[in-house]
């Protein structure tokens, strides 16, 4: 069937005008494109802008949600203590009068481990984890267990390498330990007003050292908030020694107790005690480092006899 005509054609338009009219719609597509341009590009460097400040705090050591720093690293605190409801997580453990948690809370001091024994202690720790370490960002040294990460596992120091251990360590190496180890447990009696012959040292009390090496097992994801004594049901008090200094050594790395819409930090600084009641009321977990080096010991203390270790003797 042809095809039916509806009209004339029209004739077609001069050159010169048809080409004003093809410019004139061209500038009116790419006055809307530029503008949007412009907006795109302005925002973009706003938005830089503004995340650059927390970007840059994030490196050298912030994070979000800390609202109140207990202990600047610059501060030299004789003592600060921060009493907290207890929890119940003490009810479905056996109970020592006069030594398990009635009073719970928090402390941070400066003046019992001195920085000269936080650098002695640093050493022994040094010298350990010389032997391996973790190949993701978190190694620990046990020294009374004897273990020791290496690679994605750990093993026993004392059976491993034999007789090398005593040229690793010293009888004043281990000495020194322990006379640390007393002064933090007659510390954490005398917050808490119990007898410190009711204390017992339990496991696992270990040296860590933590980077910014990407975790490459389970055992190095250091940041996941936990509750000590769910974690370790021997737990009833926790202590740290910090062994290196915040913004000096490391960024990030700062331990946070958690709280409802009120976080709070402790900045390391080498031979701050920070210790605690081990139950729920002291959610806590460490920042992940940014850069440099973190070390610390963690000292566990339990009032049950049967759940405790004894000091580790150098033989």
């Amino acid at each position: 069937m042809a095809p039916q005509r509806r009209g004339a054609p029209k004739a077609p338009e001069g050159s010169g005008a048809a080409e004003r009219r093809r410019q004139s719609s061209a500038k009116s597509v790419r006055a809307p494109r530029e503008v949007q341009r412009k907006w795109l590009k302005t925002t973009i460097l706003g938005a830089c802008a503004v995340l650059a400040g927390p970007l840059l705090w994030s490196c050298l050591g912030g994070d979000d949600g800390v609202t109140e720093v207990l202990a600047h690293r610059g501060e030299i605190l004789p003592g600060r203590f921060i009493e907290v409801p207890c929890s119940e997580d003490y009810d479905s453990h056996r109970r020592f009068e006069g030594c398990s948690p009635r009073k719970c809370g928090r402390g941070i001091t400066d003046t019992v481990i001195t920085r000269d024994e936080a650098q002695r202690i640093r050493s022994i720790a040094e010298k350990g984890l010389s032997l391996g370490g973790s190949d993701g960002g978190a190694s620990i040294l046990d020294l009374h267990s004897g273990a020791l990460s290496v690679g994605k596992h750990f093993v026993n120091l004392y059976r491993y390498f034999g007789d090398k251990i005593q040229t690793v360590f010293s009888e004043e190496d281990f000495q020194l330990y322990r006379d640390v180890r007393r002064k933090v447990q007659l510390t954490i009696a005398q917050a808490f007003g119990i007898s410190e012959s009711s204390l017992y040292l339990t496991k696992p009390t270990f040296f860590s050292r933590i980077n910014s090496t990407q975790a490459r097992t389970a055992h190095d994801e250091y940041w996941h908030a936990h509750v000590d004594k769910v974690t370790y049901g021997s737990f009833d008090y926790t202590s740290l020694l910090y062994l290196s200094d915040y913004l000096d050594d490391f960024g990030g790395g700062r331990f946070v107790f958690m709280e409802e819409g009120a976080n709070k930090t402790v900045e390391p600084r080498a031979g701050r005690v920070s210790f605690f009641t081990s139950g729920s009321e002291n959610l806590h977990r460490v920042e992940k480092v940014h850069w440099g080096t973190r070390y610390a010991v963690t000292i566990a203390f339990t009032c049950n006899p049967d759940h405790g270790i004894a000091d580790p003797v150098f033989t």
